[in-house]
C-alpha cells in the first residue's frame, strides 16, 4: 500500500517542474521584451507621390542626437489644423496612408514622424527614446514650420497613445486624439500572462493612466469593443482619469485593433469633424 508521503512525491515533482517552467518563461519574456513590444520595419512600402499625395521629407534630431525621419503631407484644401500622428508599435509611416487620406478629407495637414529604429530613422526603439522623438516632432512643427500650438492636434494610436499623453504633459496643443490606448504596459502584460508577475518583470512602463490627468487639451478617444489586445477597461479608466474641465469624449467603434477606424469609418470621421470644432480656441 502506498503511504501518503509516497503519493505526495509525484505531486511535488510536478509542482517543481511547473515552477521551473514558469521561471524559464519569465526569464525568456524579460530577455525578449524589446522584441515583444516593438515591431519596426525599415523598408518603406510606398511613398506619398505613389498614392497621389504631396509631401515633404523631413529630417530632425532628438535631444540625445538621434536623427529622425518623417513626412509632412500638406492638404490641398487646408482648414488651418495640423495633426501630429504618433503611430503604433508596428510598421512605419508608410503603413498609414488610409489614415492620412481621412485627415486630408477633414482639411488637416499631416506630420508623420517615424520613431527611432523605424523606417529611415536612426537608433533603436525604447520608452525614453520614443518620448524624446515625440518632443522633437512637436518642436519641428512649432519652431521650424511655425504651426500654432492652438491649431495642432496630437494623435496617438496604440503605443502612440502613451507617447502622445507623455508629450502633452509638457507642451500645449489644441487637441488630443487617442485611438486604442492602454493604461500601462505592465497592465497589458498582466492581462496577457495572468499567471506571471508581469508588473514586476516588465521594464517598459508607458504609464498613461498616471499621466493623463496632467493634460489640458480637449480629448477625443476611440476604442473598439472588439479590440483583441486591450480590454475596454483601459479606455474607460483613461477617460475617467482625464481632467474634467477640458472637453472629453469616448467614442466606441467596431472592428479589430488596427482596422476599427476603417470598419467604423462613418462614426470615426463624424467624431473627428465634431472634435475639430473644439480645437483652436483662445
Amino acid at each position: 500500500m502506498r503511504t501518503g508521503a509516497t503519493m505526495l512525491k509525484p505531486a511535488i515533482h510536478i509542482l517543481l517542474l511547473a515552477l521551473l517552467a514558469l521561471a524559464a518563461l519569465s526569464l525568456w519574456l524579460r530577455l525578449n521584451e524589446q522584441r515583444l513590444v516593438y515591431f519596426p520595419e525599415r523598408a518603406i512600402a510606398a511613398t506619398p507621390p505613389q498614392l497621389g499625395m504631396k509631401y515633404e521629407e523631413a529630417w530632425l534630431t532628438a535631444e540625445d542626437g538621434v536623427r529622425l525621419n518623417g513626412w509632412f503631407l500638406p492638404c490641398d484644401r487646408p482648414s488651418g489644423l495640423t495633426v501630429l500622428l504618433l503611430h503604433g508599435n508596428a510598421g512605419n509611416i508608410s503603413h498609414r496612408f488610409e489614415k492620412y487620406a481621412i485627415f486630408h478629407q477633414l482639411g488637416w495637414d499631416v506630420f508623420a514622424p517615424d520613431y527611432r529604429g523605424y523606417g529611415k530613422s536612426e537608433g533603436e526603439p525604447g520608452e525614453a527614446g520614443l518620448y524624446l522623438d515625440a518632443r522633437a516632432a512637436y518642436h519641428y512643427l512649432v519652431e521650424r514650420r511655425g504651426v500654432d500650438p492652438r491649431k495642432l492636434v496630437v494623435y496617438g494610436e496604440s503605443l502612440g497613445v502613451a507617447v502622445a499623453v507623455d508629450l502633452l504633459r509638457e507642451v500645449a496643443a489644441g487637441g488630443l486624439v487617442l485611438e486604442e490606448g492602454f493604461t500601462s504596459a505592465p497592465d497589458v502584460g498582466q492581462e496577457m500572462y495572468p499567471f506571471l508577475p508581469m508588473r514586476w518583470l516588465m521594464r517598459s512602463q508607458y504609464r498613461t493612466l498616471e499621466k493623463i490627468g496632467r493634460i489640458r487639451a480637449p480629448l477625443l478617444m476611440f476604442n473598439s469593443r472588439d479590440d483583441e489586445f486591450f480590454s475596454a477597461q483601459h479606455a474607460q479608466k483613461l477617460l475617467a482619469a482625464a481632467p474634467a474641465p477640458a472637453p472629453k469624449e469616448l467614442v466606441w467603434l467596431r472592428g479589430g485593433h488596427n482596422d476599427a477606424f476603417m470598419q467604423s469609418g462613418e462614426i470615426y470621421q463624424n467624431a473627428l469633424r465634431r472634435f475639430a470644432g473644439s480645437v483652436g480656441g483662445p
